[in-house]
Formats: C-alpha cells, sequence, structure tokens
C-alpha cells in the first residue's frame, strides 16, 4: 500500500511540474517545437539517470522512496504520450522537417542527459 501511495504522490507532483512547465514556457517562447514537452523529458531524463545509479550505489535508501521518485515523479513529469501526439499532428499538418527534427534531437538530447545523470550519480 505504501508503495502506490508514494507513487501517487510523486506522480502528482511531476505531473503538477509538468504543467508549471508548460504554461511559464508559453509566455516567454515561441519556437517551432513542442518546447515544454521536450524540455520536461530532458529533464526527466537527467534526473533519472543520477536516480537510477544513486540507487544501484545507496542501497540503504527505501524501496518506497525510489518508487516515489522514479516511477512517481519521474513517470509524472516525462510524457511519452504528449510526444507522441505531437508528431501526429506534425506529420498530419504535413511538418515533416519538424516532426523529424523533434524525434531526433528528444531521443539523442535523453539519452545524452540520463548518461550526464548517471555521470554526476557515480560522483557522489
Amino acid at each position: 500500500m505504501y508503495n502506490i501511495l508514494a507513487i501517487f504522490v510523486g506522480g502528482g507532483l511531476g505531473a503538477v511540474l509538468r504543467y508549471l512547465v508548460g504554461v511559464n514556457l508559453v509566455k516567454h517562447f515561441e519556437v517551432n517545437l513542442p518546447l515544454s514537452t521536450f524540455l520536461v523529458n530532458v529533464l526527466g531524463s537527467l534526473i533519472i539517470g543520477f536516480l537510477y545509479f544513486l540507487f544501484i550505489e545507496k542501497t540503504d535508501i527505501s524501496p518506497v522512496v525510489k518508487l516515489a521518485l522514479t516511477v512517481g515523479f519521474c513517470g509524472g513529469l516525462t510524457t511519452f504520450s504528449t510526444f507522441s501526439l505531437e508528431l501526429f499532428e506534425m506529420v498530419g499538418n504535413q511538418q515533416f522537417f519538424q516532426a523529424f527534427a523533434y524525434v531526433i534531437l528528444s531521443v539523442t538530447i535523453c539519452l545524452i542527459m540520463t548518461a550526464i545523470g548517471a555521470y554526476f550519480a557515480k560522483l557522489i
């Protein structure tokens, strides 16, 4: 039961942060790519890379806390479904170059950020 509650709380916090990032980015930037989804996915990749390797080294951290931060918070923060919908809309609007760039940038940068997060966790 604690696991479910931890995921629920962590997921809620991650989802609220994702919403706030989206609301604030729309006010300040106009780009031809979905910047808020890209940013939360990059940030989530950095965090989960860090946490994954931190938890491998620090086995004394509660499994409930691990679930709250990874499955809950990172799962609530990042969003593959929105990423997929935005790509679908780009292709439907014949924005093929933007869709291709979005996929390549998202996958490449998120993978790099996961590796950077892992690197910093190993330093601790």
